[in-house]
């Protein structure tokens, strides 16, 4: 006899990958249907681009579910899904502002460019890192992203490509690239850890 729908939310939560992708498929379609695409984005983020970074993140973050239910993965997916839709339309209305690609480090500095944005402000790269040192430190923390936001953070953020630049090279809308990128951010910040000896608090 077969789990029950909350049964699998119990398994997949317990690290059973083909619970999860069940409950992927039976909720899945209904979570994209509800998505709310304004017009004037609707030609730059298509709801399966949302979705298939929102399936990235429910494998990622499974294990943070707490209603453990059928309609609580239901909510918790939904919630993951327009996440990713809000933080694209955020980044595409950023990117109508114009931007100074000179700001941005290249070769080993962008390295430290990175880190230093991961700090979320509150450290900076210590100086008594060495840059190469640091280089080290951040690509470790890149190779252990799953591979779709590792090629965005290196495209987008060491390589300094726009959003449409990195589009055709990723073989994804200009908008899914907005959500990976938000999204790896996000995950290479936690690979990191602000308590890391790279970081000082000094502003």
């Amino acid at each position: 006899m077969g789990q029950s729908n909350d049964e699998q939310v119990l398994a997949a939560v317990a690290g059973d990958e083909e619970a999860l992708t069940s409950l992927l498929g039976q909720h899945g379609t209904t979570v994209r249907q509800g998505l709310s695409i304004a017009s004037k984005w609707q030609s730059i983020v298509d709801p399966d681009d949302v979705m298939q970074v929102t399936y990235i993140e429910a494998f990622l973050q499974i294990r943070t579910l707490k209603q453990l239910s059928s309609a609580g993965f239901f909510a918790w997916l939904r919630s993951i899904a327009e996440n990713n839709l809000r933080d694209a339309i955020r980044a595409l209305e950023c990117d109508k502002r114009p931007q100074n690609r000179l700001e941005r480090g290249v070769g080993e500095d962008s390295y430290t460019t990175l880190l230093a944005q991961m700090s979320a402000g509150s450290t900076t790269p210590s100086r008594a890192a060495g840059r190469r040192e640091i280089q080290q430190f951040v690509e470790d923390a890149i190779r252990k992203l799953p591979p779709d936001y590792e090629k965005v953070i290196r495209l987008c953020e060491l390589e300094c490509k726009t959003a449409p630049e990195a589009a055709p090279i990723l073989g994804r809308s200009h908008g899914a690239v907005r959500m990976l990128l938000a999204r790896a951010k996000e995950r290479l910040r936690d690979v990191l850890g602000s308590g890391s000896v790279f970081f000082s608090d000094t502003a």
